[in-house]
C-alpha cells in the first residue's frame, strides 16, 4: 500500500445529525421512527463521505453540554437558538454508535465547544503539512481555509472555499474574523458594530486590511463616518472578534494513531 500523505476527515457531528433528523421529522414519522431513519441515513452518509474523501484518519466531533468560555464572557452567546428536539437528544448515544459502526471514532468534550475542537484538529494537521477536510454547513470554519484545510457543505454539495468566501463576503478567509467582528453573527447572537453592515465591512477591510488597522484609523481626526461608529463601539468589535475566532490550542488527549481509518484492526484483517 502506498505511503499516503495524512488526510483527516473531521465531521461536525451535530451539524450533520440535526439536518438529517430534520428531513426525517418532516416525513410524518413518529419520533422513534424518525430516530431510526436518522441513524440509517447517518450510516449511509458517513460511508459516502469516507468513500469520497479517502481519509487516512477520521473523527466525528460532538458538542457536549458545555458552558463555554464564550458564555462566560458574553452571557447572551447563542441565546434564542432553537433547542435540539428531545427525542434526538435522548438518542445521541445510538447515533454516536453509528459512527463507530462505520469505523469513525467520536469525540465529545464536556469542557470545549465542538467548533474549537474541530479548529484545533484541522490546524494541527495543517501545521504538520498534512490535510484536513471539515464536513459542515457552518461558515465559521471558513476562517480556517488554507491549502491544507478544506470545508465541505455536504447538503448543498459545494466547497466553502476561498472563491466562495470572496463571492459571499468580498474578503479573503484570513479577514473573516475581522469581518464578523464588524457585522456580528446573528445565529450566535453576537453583536458587531451598530450601523456597519456587510457591504460597509467589506469596503473597510478591502481598504484597511484588518480590524487593528481600522481601529488605528478611527482615532484620526479626519475619520470617515463608519470609522466614527467603530470608534464609539471599539469594545463591541473587539469582543465580537474574540468570540468568533476559533481556538486552535485545545488539549485533545489523544494522538493521530488512535483515529486511523480504517481502524488498525480492520486494516490488518
Amino acid at each position: 500500500m502506498p505511503n499516503l500523505r495524512p488526510h483527516l476527515l473531521i465531521i461536525d457531528a451535530l451539524n450533520l445529525i440535526r439536518r438529517l433528523h430534520a428531513v426525517q421529522s418532516q416525513q410524518g414519522l413518529t419520533p422513534a421512527q424518525a430516530l431510526i431513519a436518522t441513524r440509517a441515513n447517518l450510516i449511509n452518509t458517513s460511508k459516502k463521505l469516507l468513500a469520497n474523501s479517502e481519509p487516512t484518519h477520521a473523527i466525528a466531533v460532538f458538542d457536549g453540554e458545555v458552558h463555554s468560555w464564550r458564555k462566560e464572557i458574553y452571557p447572551a452567546y447563542k441565546e434564542g437558538r432553537t433547542p435540539m428536539p428531545q427525542e434526538l437528544r435522548e438518542g445521541l448515544a445510538e447515533l454516536q454508535d453509528a459512527f463507530w459502526e462505520c469505523g469513525v471514532d467520536a469525540l465529545l468534550s464536556q469542557t470545549d465547544e465542538a467548533d474549537d475542537l474541530i479548529a484545533t484538529l484541522a490546524d494541527g494537521m495543517a501545521r504538520r503539512g498534512a490535510r484536513a477536510t471539515i464536513i459542515s454547513t457552518d461558515k465559521g470554519f471558513c476562517q480556517l481555509i488554507c491549502p491544507q484545510i478544506r470545508v465541505r457543505d455536504y447538503f448543498n454539495k459545494r466547497w466553502l472555499d476561498a472563491a466562495f468566501v470572496q463571492q459571499q463576503y468580498g474578503v479573503v478567509p484570513s479577514q473573516l474574523v475581522d469581518f464578523w467582528a464588524l457585522t456580528g453573527i446573528g445565529g450566535s447572537n453576537i453583536k458587531g458594530v451598530p450601523g456597519i453592515g456587510p457591504k460597509t465591512a467589506t469596503q473597510l477591510l478591502q481598504q484597511y486590511g484588518t480590524l487593528a488597522a481600522l481601529l488605528d484609523a478611527c482615532e484620526q481626526e479626519s475619520a470617515a463616518k463608519p470609522l466614527l461608529k467603530l470608534r464609539q463601539h471599539r469594545d463591541d468589535a473587539l469582543l465580537a472578534q474574540r468570540l468568533v475566532r476559533l481556538q486552535l490550542d485545545i488539549p485533545l488527549g489523544f494522538n493521530l494513531r488512535e483515529i486511523r481509518y480504517p481502524p488498525a484492526q480492520e486494516a490488518g484483517a
